[in-house]
């Protein structure tokens, strides 16, 4: 097992990771009856595209000696109505300062698309990974 997970009542959900005890808690969004006061369920798989694109980049840097400490993405989320889903996520990574060579920059590009959250999400479902080198 990796979590609980425990319904609180008008639409919230508070999840526990079990082995560290972190908490994280959920809310449904204002647009489909909730109050927005937290994440959504699907506002957490678009954060965790790009939580895992990073972390995925993030080892790929270390194997070929590359620092990308700092790193920081933004996420964008579009939904579809019928059925309800998420439609697009847009990932913005911005890159910190660094000697990036075009070789440095095809493996952690590389490694960007191959996360297993993203192998894992719906074919329809369009991601756009953007990345800004400095």
């Amino acid at each position: 097992m990796i979590s609980k997970v425990s319904y609180k009542g008008n639409l919230r959900t508070e999840a526990t990771h079990l082995k560290s005890g972190n908490v994280i808690v959920t809310d449904a969004p204002i647009d489909n009856k909730g109050k927005g006061e937290a994440f959504s369920p699907t506002d957490l798989a678009a954060t965790s595209l790009a939580s895992c694109i990073m972390t995925i980049m993030g080892i790929a840097a270390a194997n070929h000696g590359i620092s990308m400490e700092g790193a920081e993405a933004t996420v964008t989320k579009v939904m579809d109505s019928n059925p309800r889903r998420i439609k697009e996520i847009g990932i913005t990574l911005t890159m910190p300062q660094g000697d990036y060579t075009s070789a440095h920059k095809k493996i952690l590009e590389a490694a960007a698309h191959h996360c297993p959250v993203g192998l894992s999400l719906h074919p329809d479902t369009e991601e756009r990974i953007e990345i800004i080198w400095p």
